[in-house]
């Protein structure tokens, strides 16, 4: 479950809301009514799509890609555009 707190709250209330994202709770920081930040713990965050291979067969990287880039594109990088 989700709980949302606005910031002035949250200020007086950090250290347990710390200790609800440590124990797993998602809490949304609010700036009058409107989510502006979400606090999660990092064990939570670090869980999240973290299976290996999970993308095999969906990316594809072409065989130039180590290739050097073109004159052009590398004088923009250089700020020396036309």
């Amino acid at each position: 479950m989700t709980k949302i707190v606005n910031i002035p709250q949250a200020k007086v209330q950090l250290s347990r809301l710390i200790a609800e994202a440590e124990a797993g709770e998602e809490v949304v920081i609010a700036r009058a009514g409107r989510p502006v930040a979400k606090l999660i713990s990092v064990a939570q965050k670090n869980r999240r799509n973290r299976v290996a291979g999970f993308l095999k067969g969906k990316i594809w990287i072409g065989p130039d890609f180590d290739d050097p880039l073109p004159e052009g594109i590398l004088k923009a990088f250089r700020g020396e555009c036309d």
